[in-house]
């Protein structure tokens, strides 16, 4: 099986050659192209997702799914928009585990540890087996942004959990029945919002905002036709685009509008 896409008029979508291999969805199985994802996989044998299939982009964490392969005893787990499909994987989705997601103040809460102590009292429960980093999608060093709460180093906690995406695959395999993700999302909200020093450049970009300094340009942009702004958009001339592998701090060379 080969498909080619044309692009344009002389560009074309290198061509993709794949062979049907089984797969086996909630126990029954499938044969499809091994070049697809295991989401794609599920359309192509007819599954239809309605609602919850989320961003299909590897961003929100909403298509976690547990597959074991052939001959293989190790429970694995990817993200379904993402892990492409193997010969004789079989896979379940876990759209939503009910895990405990407590309810707190935020305006009320105080940045300190025995706010989110409080909140999650199981956070102590945990006996370090790891089980949680393991079967993180993200490769998120669960246990050790755990260990790093419990000692009430919030930055550290918030540094290690950054990358992840709320699927919920660690509180799905904790020995200890905690939702470790509600834990660092609780603890990350109080260290943005009430420890870490507040950005000078976004206070100065909402008082520009408030001022009235891009309006007369914006009002411009909105009488101009489409085709203009097309060109005003592809254009390298018109507009610097940041490097893919830019430094930290670049700027483009015309900063009028930042």
């Amino acid at each position: 099986m080969s498909t080619t896409a044309p692009i344009g008029e002389d560009k074309k979508v290198p061509e993709v050659t794949s062979k049907l291999v089984p797969i086996y969805v909630m126990g029954k199985r499938y044969d499809v192209p091994d070049s697809l994802t295991i989401m794609k996989a599920m359309e192509y044998s007819g599954y239809k997702f309605i609602r919850g299939c989320g961003c299909r982009g590897g961003i929100c964490g909403a298509c976690g799914t547990v597959y074991r392969k052939t001959g293989d005893y190790k429970l694995r787990v990817g993200l379904a928009c993402q892990t492409v499909v193997e010969e004789g994987m079989y896979l379940t989705q876990i759209p939503f585990y009910p895990a405990n997601r407590t309810v707190f103040d935020y305006e009320a809460t105080a940045p300190v540890p025995e706010a989110v102590f409080k909140a999650y009292p199981e956070l102590f429960r945990c006996v370090a087996c790891n089980a949680c980093t393991k079967i993180c999608p993200m490769d998120v060093p669960v246990m050790d942004y755990v260990a790093a709460v419990k000692r009430g180093d919030f930055e550290k906690a918030t540094e290690l959990s950054f990358d992840c995406i709320q699927c919920g695959m660690c509180a799905s395999r904790c020995m200890a029945e905690m939702a470790q993700y509600h834990i660092a999302q609780m603890v990350r909200r109080i260290y943005g919002g009430k420890i870490t020093p507040k950005a000078t450049h976004l206070a100065d970009m909402v008082d520009n905002i408030k001022g009235g300094r891009f309006k007369a340009g914006l009002e411009e942009l909105k009488k101009t036709d489409v085709s203009t702004l097309k060109k005003l958009y592809m254009s390298k001339e018109a507009r610097e685009i940041e490097p893919n592998m830019s430094e930290d701090e670049w700027t483009p060379s015309n900063n009028a509008n930042l």
